[in-house]
């Protein structure tokens, strides 16, 4: 399950246990300070931020061609673009920078810091191995002339499989990044599953917006959504040839975040399926 649905409210478990942590730091640097110190809570949250601006900080710099022609895109934090170790080690630095000179605040702040990463760490890896355990789901899907076909003719390359929509504005906005991700790759199959729209007005969408997109399904019922564990949109997800998960993006994909997330395809077997439907069928 990639996301946490109530009602038409989503959001990404991932988001979930990193706030989650942070709770569960403070609350546990709060009691060990009634016992004697200082409370951590304020100091726990500049932390949280710092290591947050660490973790973007690095990822920026080390995808810095995707970025350096838009320069808005460093600080559109929706692409979740973030580093999480150089995060984590500056987080570490400033704590015990902290302990140092306020030495109250040393138990108090070392045991909220050590559960909440901890916490993060444990519950973000187990999360990982069970959605990265997942197959490709056996869903029938309808191309743009109303023909079926299996997701799992697709199977014996790189996949990448986008669920959007036309009312969907991160969709939207994401949409050129992936259209020239096609293009840049040809190794790679990129599947754009549509959810729940009619095949004439995404056809119109995509002739007004001046996309070519290759391989456009059509899921009526939004069964791939409900299959994979993700009701929200954008969701791009990341196969390899023996539809084993990989890698999973809720929310807009930057070109750099996009790059990121194609990184384990760069040594795969350079075979695609046989399956092709074209949005021009």
């Amino acid at each position: 399950m990639l996301t946490l649905t109530i009602g038409t409210f989503a959001i990404a478990l991932n988001h979930i246990l990193l706030i989650s942590a942070l709770i569960f730091a403070t609350l546990v640097g709060w009691r060990v300070a009634k016992r004697g110190g200082e409370n951590p809570e304020s100091v726990l949250f500049s932390l949280f931020l710092l290591g947050m601006l660490a973790a973007r900080v690095s990822f920026v710099l080390m995808y810095w061609s995707d970025y350096r022609n838009d320069w808005l895109q460093v600080i559109d934090l929706r692409d979740g673009g973030f580093l999480a170790w150089p995060g984590i080690i500056v987080l570490v630095l400033a704590a015990l920078a902290y302990g140092w000179r306020r030495p109250p605040l040393r138990k108090p702040l070392s045991a909220g810091v050590i559960t909440g990463l901890l916490f993060w760490g444990i519950t973000s890896l187990s999360l990982n191995l069970y959605d990265k355990g997942s197959q490709l789901p056996s869903i029938t899907l309808r191309t743009a002339d109303g023909q079926e076909v299996q997701l799992a003719d697709y199977k014996g390359g790189p996949l990448v499989i986008n669920l959007w929509a036309t009312w969907c504005p991160p969709c939207r906005r994401e949409m050129p990044v992936l259209e020239r991700a096609q293009r840049q790759r040809p190794d790679v199959t990129f599947l754009f599953v549509n959810q729940a729209e009619s095949m004439q007005s995404v056809s119109t969408y995509l002739a007004t917006q001046g996309l070519t997109l290759d391989n456009v399904l059509f899921d009526a019922g939004g069964s791939l959504g409900q299959a994979v564990g993700s009701m929200a949109l954008p969701t791009t997800l990341f196969y390899q040839a023996d539809g084993r998960l990989i890698n999973s993006h809720l929310g807009e994909l930057s070109q750099a975040s996009l790059a990121r997330a194609l990184e384990p395809f760069d040594t795969a077997p350079q075979r695609k399926p046989t399956c092709q439907a074209s949005a021009t069928c």
